[in-house]
């Protein structure tokens, strides 16, 4: 059977909890990628924090194993840029919240950077800066009142950290929010730009987007029109899959990266020949057909039966499911 890397000419690909975890990178990522290029399959590594430029991504990156070309990462900051550049006039002051990498990619669109509000502020950008403070959010609250187009790179409330999850720029977004009363443009996952961004920079015409969460990543992709394969190896659970809405499901679900270079066909949310599921007293029922072991494989039968009835409870209907099932955390 073809594997995804066959069926697919580029990877749009997450990094936290999807390619490393801090400075520690989950096992067999790093290989994955040397296959997809040897293959011919685009790489893009699309994340949306915008306070590194692709150059320093890619640096680190490098710095914890993993191969990366600048070219091949496309940040939040980018797609901000752009967004911006389409709302206002080429050589527009932008008032920019954030670090000096997304200054500089918002100088690069062709725009004057400031980082206070004058009367010829034509839109804010904000990203995400641990340096971020109560001054530089005054002056773009006065800014954004006056008028000025508003773009957030992103609206993640929590940035992962070594540390635990921290405030993100989601975050401070949500305290302009509060203080204007306005919403801004969104640049980054769930919002289609980030991901459009990187699939026209590889040319790709079928990309798939490789995530840990069903709330950025696999959102993103719906809302880009694109496959999404869900990994477990960082945020979404095996709960949250089953519980997840429309336009937060995804195309396959796996372990982790590796499973990329394996038959796509067994990946696929949907009925599998080893799992009966039916819907029984408010609960989805399992059963064993043929002694399958897999408990993923389990997973992808229970998705679709709980998505059309709403449900996320699972009972086994025999002792081997029961003992697989305990082998699906947060079932």
């Amino acid at each position: 059977m073809r594997s995804l890397l066959d069926e697919y000419d580029a990877l749009l690909v997450d990094l936290d909890g999807t390619v490393h975890h801090g400075r520690r990178v989950i096992p067999g990522a790093a290989e994955v990628f040397g296959t997809a290029r040897q293959r011919g399959t685009t790489v893009r590594f699309v994340t949306n924090n915008a306070a590194r430029s692709p150059a320093e991504v890619a640096e680190r990156l490098a710095g914890i194993g993993v191969a990366a070309e600048p070219a091949e990462v496309v940040t939040s900051a980018q797609a901000a840029a752009a967004a911006v550049a389409d709302a206002v006039p080429e050589g527009s002051t932008v008032l920019v919240v954030g670090t000096t990498a997304l200054g500089d990619e918002v100088s690069a669109a062709g725009m004057r950077v400031t980082r206070t509000c004058t009367d010829d502020v034509a839109a804010v950008v904000q990203g995400h800066s641990p340096s971020t403070g109560w001054a530089d959010l005054a002056e773009a609250c006065q800014a954004i009142t006056a008028g000025a187009r508003w773009v957030a790179c992103n609206t993640d409330p929590t940035l992962p950290t070594e540390r635990g999850q921290l405030p993100g720029n989601g975050a401070m977004v949500a305290a302009l929010r509060t203080a204007t009363g306005l919403t801004p443009t969104v640049a980054g996952k769930p919002a289609p730009l980030l991901l459009d961004r990187a699939a026209r920079t590889g040319g790709a015409r079928r990309p798939l987007v490789v995530g840990d969460r069903l709330d950025t990543d696999v959102a993103g992709a719906s809302a880009a029109g694109m496959d999404a394969m869900l990994v477990l190896s960082g945020v979404s659970t095996p709960r949250d899959v089953l519980a997840a809405g429309p336009g937060r499901r995804p195309t396959y679900v796996a372990a982790d990266m590796t499973s990329l270079t394996g038959p796509g066909r067994r990946l696929t949310v949907g009925p599998r020949p080893g799992w009966r599921v039916e819907v029984a007293e408010g609960a989805l029922l399992a059963s064993s057909v043929a002694g399958c072991t897999d408990p993923l494989e389990l997973l992808r039968a229970l998705c679709v039966p709980a998505w059309q009835a709403g449900v996320e409870s699972v009972k086994a209907a025999d002792e081997h499911t029961a003992a697989v099932l305990a082998r699906l955390p947060g079932t």
